[in-house]
């Protein structure tokens, strides 16, 4: 794998990441992880910025509002929480500040007076929908240099990594 095209035009715009880790010794698959792990990390970096940039919000606003947009009814805060794998109190600080922004409100639930529910307001929908179509874009800017056939490889592969680790992990622990 040191000797294939990739590492070299990465390695000559010292773009390397993770990947510097690696030696020519090291396992494929160990490899294979750095490659991932430097590929989301250069990816999520690139989508900060761009996020940041062009509507001054970041990134753990922005997927905040994506899993609201797809819950027009609301979500309750810990399923909030249990979507975007964070703490409850980041879910708490988010919602403030979202909610002092006029982006999103939350209600008491009808059904547990002291659980909330939040949902988008409609400043806030109009807002993540402007951002969604960019987003989108971008997203298909940074992958066209992959053919479709690859992207639903690749994506065929990586979900059955992802069963494979989830069912190895002892029961009871969160990754």
């Amino acid at each position: 794998m040191r000797n294939d095209a990739s590492h070299a035009a990465l390695s000559d715009a010292e773009e390397l990441g993770h990947e510097a880790r690696a030696g020519r010794e090291d396992h494929a698959m160990l490899r294979l992880w750095l490659r991932m792990l430097a590929s989301t990390t250069q990816i999520e970096a690139e989508i900060r910025r761009r996020l940041r940039e062009r509507f001054g919000i970041s990134l753990a606003r922005f997927d905040y509002m994506a899993q609201l947009y797809r819950y027009e009814e609301g979500l309750k805060m810990r399923v909030l929480s249990r979507y975007l794998m964070v703490t409850g109190g980041n879910v708490t600080g988010l919602t403030d500040e979202l909610e002092r922004d006029g982006l999103v409100a939350r209600a008491h639930s009808p059904d547990d007076r002291r659980s909330w529910i939040v949902s988008l307001t409609p400043k806030g929908r109009a807002s993540f929908e402007t951002m969604a179509k960019e987003h989108e874009q971008w997203i298909l800017e940074m992958f066209s240099g992959l053919d479709m056939k690859t992207v639903r490889q690749m994506h065929a592969q990586l979900g059955q990594l992802r069963v494979h680790v989830m069912r190895s992990e002892p029961a009871g622990e969160e990754g």
